[in-house]
């Protein structure tokens, strides 16, 4: 043994260590390669793993904050689950209510009226949705309450004949708090002189903003009992809407309501009267998740070149790795390893890159916008003019897992190539 030259006697040193296939792996991966060329696809692979890795977690954590925020303003106005009868009235509120008390589910209701009627403001006819509340129990339900931009909330009083607008229909009425407004009702009167509308004066008590166009456009709020009297509902209500602890449960708080109710009541939730939105905004997730995982595989695709390359530069060094007895399979675990080492550095770069882009997105956007003096989402054309974001950690452990499948399958390819090197022919003129 002492008689080996020393370059010989170090590879017997090498191979009596374990595991072998990890040493040498490791080895060709920091040792400076005689043709560039394939460092540079090898960064390039590295670069375009981490690229792809970064946008994936960072585009789903803004997607998701959009949906966030969406979900957010609908239901702002919208309920998370909603009772009413057949006909359009509920007729029976002792039922309801008792259902609703036995559940420690919901936090909270409140009856409301819903109807639709033309404003008058000075020359503007507009139409809108009217709603009734109780204002000391819509607050349990709603933000409306929250989201007052002028005037008081509670000033809505049975009898006074006051009136909340949303701040884009105030806007196209012409109107402002403490200004008068006529509302027209869709069910006339009969007088001596024929079938008259019915008109009623009312005054603006204030004037909210959801920041969303549908429910700012078009939404009045009127105290339930000066509703009763307007459409002439002879003290019925059109349902009850609830607010639950927790939002996501409220398909099953509706099976649950619908079964002990009975057929003559209809109960929805927020996910299925939105549900065309919602899905759309999962449709659009999912292949956005899809073609942002095309870069990854892009990347993945330059690995197998790499290691392709890397191959036929180290075809010498593996036949002398076989004429000393290393296995196929050894062979093989050379080049994966040194394969899904590139794919890991570029994962482990593009996952820390991509969770810190996304817990800052909400402020690095306002700076870039400041800086190149534009505005991303312009408050005249979006609904949403921000950037929220909201980092999932299952989104990131899904990413890094399907990236770091990709980087292993790319090396299967040449690393199989690599262990079908047959010795006698390669060292035959070496």
């Amino acid at each position: 043994l002492w008689s080996v030259p020393p370059r010989c006697s170090d590879c017997l040193r090498i191979a009596m260590i374990r595991p072998l296939e990890l040493l040498i792996g490791l080895r060709y991966t920091r040792a400076k390669r005689r043709n560039h060329f394939i460092s540079f696809i090898s960064m390039t692979s590295m670069m375009g793993i981490a690229i792809g890795v970064w946008a994936l977690i960072t585009v789903l954590s803004i997607m998701n904050g959009f949906e966030r925020e969406l979900r957010e303003r609908i239901l702002s106005v919208a309920s998370h689950v909603t009772v009413s009868g057949h006909d359009g009235w509920l007729s029976d509120q002792e039922t309801v209510n008792h259902e609703i008390t036995k559940r420690p589910e919901i936090l909270a209701s409140a009856p409301f009226i819903l109807g639709q009627g033309l404003l008058m403001g000075g020359r503007m006819v507009k139409g809108a949705l009217i709603r009734g509340v109780l204002p000391t129990e819509e607050v349990g339900v709603s933000n409306l309450s929250e989201s007052m931009k002028q005037g008081d909330w509670n000033a809505l009083e049975s009898g006074k004949w006051r009136i909340v607008l949303g701040s884009e229909l105030a806007r196209q009425l012409g109107v402002s708090v403490g200004q008068k407004v006529t509302l027209v009702a869709p069910k006339g009167q009969i007088t001596p002189a024929g079938l008259l509308p019915r008109l009623k004066r009312f005054t603006v008590a204030g004037i909210f903003e959801l920041g969303m166009y549908e429910h700012d456009s078009g939404l009045a709020i009127l105290h339930l009992g000066d509703a009763d009297r307007l459409f002439k509902t002879e003290g019925l209500v059109s349902g009850r809407r609830l607010k639950l602890a927790d939002l996501y449960q409220a398909p099953r708080i509706r099976e649950q309501l619908s079964r002990s109710l009975g057929a003559g009541y209809r109960v929805t939730d927020w996910t299925t009267q939105h549900i065309n939105l919602f899905r759309a905004i999962k449709i659009e997730r999912r292949v956005m998740f899809i073609i942002l995982l095309l870069i990854v595989a892009v990347a993945a695709f330059n690995i197998v070149s790499t290691l392709v390359m890397l191959v036929t530069d180290k075809r010498s060094d593996v036949a002398i790795l076989r004429t000393l007895g290393l296995g196929p399979r050894r062979v093989m675990a050379i080049f994966m390893i040194q394969g899904t080492l590139i794919g890991l550095i570029g994962i482990f770069i593009g996952g820390i890159s991509g969770v810190i882009t996304a817990v800052n997105v909400e402020t690095l956007v306002p700076w870039l916008e400041g800086l190149f003096g534009i505005e991303f989402f312009p408050s005249s054309v979006y609904v949403i003019t921000d950037f929220p974001a909201q980092l999932k950690w299952r989104d990131v452990y899904q990413i890094i897992s399907i990236s770091f499948v990709l980087s292993i399958v790319a090396t299967l390819y040449p690393a199989w190539r690599a262990s079908r090197t047959d010795p006698a022919e390669v060292l035959r003129y070496e």
